[in-house]
């Protein structure tokens, strides 16, 4: 049961955003500057990053809403992403898209530092000073979003498909909300 009374009848941040628009659009507007603005890195790849951090922080709706984003956009699709929430090491990825998400880990992991040796790897790979920045900024992002959505304790879809449609919609749309 969630911790404030919301009156929309959504789960997730869909809720929690729809019932304080005031918040809702400084965090669309960073959620979309994050996921769709200039990157060196794609939509979809961006989409799992966000997915994969929401997935160590234990946040079902963030990781099922931004997985589903990022399989509609990247190759491999649903089982690209659930490869990636089960075992990073082995998934199917490019080294650089490995390494970026071990330097996402480490910053969920803990505010200090990501350590030398894992953004010295991350380089070996072909990551650029832009390719940090966006995966540091989206991880720590993606640590806010959840611990908003967790610490008020809101619920999750009902609806089979739920997921799938919002990734149809988020890789349509962006963050923007719908009118």
């Amino acid at each position: 049961m969630p911790h404030i009374a919301l009156t929309n009848g959504l789960p997730g941040i869909r809720g929690l955003m729809t019932e304080r628009p005031d918040t809702a659009a400084p965090l669309n507007a960073l959620a979309d500057a994050l996921l769709r603005g200039p990157s060196p890195l794609s939509r979809g790849e961006r989409e799992l990053i966000a997915s994969y951090v929401s997935e160590l922080n234990g946040t079902r709706f963030c990781a099922d809403t931004h997985g589903a984003a990022a399989a509609a956009q990247l190759a491999g699709g649903a089982d690209l992403v659930k490869a990636v929430h089960h075992h990073v090491d082995t998934a199917p990825l490019s080294p650089l898209l490995r390494a970026l998400l071990r330097i996402a880990a480490e910053v969920r992991d803990a505010a200090r530092p990501v350590p030398d040796d894992v953004v010295a790897a991350a380089r070996a790979e072909g990551a650029t000073d832009a390719h940090l920045h966006d995966t540091v900024l989206i991880a720590s992002a993606f640590c806010m979003y959840n611990r908003y959505v967790s610490g008020l304790d809101t619920e999750l879809p009902g609806e089979p498909g739920y997921y799938e449609e919002s990734g149809r919609r988020i890789t349509a749309h962006g963050y923007a909300p719908i009118i």
